[in-house]
């Protein structure tokens, strides 16, 4: 099969498809955004492993296991997201000691203010807190230099800081703890 068969076959599974994959993916998302990144997600599995595509009304089961596997992977991350805030909350309690109880209100602006970010400064702030990973270590995973991953964990510290105290988080409370919240293995 040559290319302007391949480019044929994946638009009539998708046209065939799509609706129903949609459907599928949106009664199981929050939101249609998820519900959209989903199903890209879902349609550029199937475009990559066009030859594992079953033929005929099969396509749209293994369809389906896609993009079941897809919103799994979107749980876990997810769930990984929410285990750095509590992570982060619990380096709070510890940097707080003496000056008073973390509350509820700070955990909740941390999670405000950690979701606030944009997916690259979460993952690279994920990979240094929750992963415990050197900047050397993030190079690595990220495919960049190590002067390149520690610019961005700078950074992406440095948005947090600022989205800690948009969110209404008492950065003075923390002092300079509070700006390298995830400071502690990179």
């Amino acid at each position: 099969m040559g290319p302007p068969d391949l480019k044929r076959r994946f638009e009539e599974i998708y046209t065939a498809h799509y609706a129903e994959i949609l459907a599928y993916v949106r009664r199981r998302t929050a939101s249609s955004d998820d519900a959209a990144d989903a199903l890209a997600e879902t349609f550029t599995t199937a475009w990559r492993r066009l030859d594992d595509v079953p033929d005929g009304a099969r396509a749209r089961l293994w369809l389906y296991g896609v993009a079941r596997r897809v919103l799994a992977n979107g749980r876990r991350a997810e769930s990984r997201r929410g285990e750095l805030v509590e992570r982060l909350g619990a380096q709070l309690a510890l940097w707080t000691e003496g000056t008073g109880p973390v509350g509820a209100d700070d955990l909740d602006g941390v999670r405000v203010a950690f979701g606030r970010l944009k997916p690259d400064d979460m993952e690279v702030l994920s990979l240094a807190s929750w992963e415990g990973l050197s900047s050397e270590e993030i190079a690595t995973v990220l495919g960049c230099s190590r002067g390149a991953a520690r610019l961005r964990l700078h950074r992406a510290r440095k948005r947090l800081a600022g989205e800690l105290s948009a969110a209404g988080f008492d950065l003075a409370r923390y002092g300079s703890r509070a700006i390298t919240l995830t400071k502690e293995k990179a």
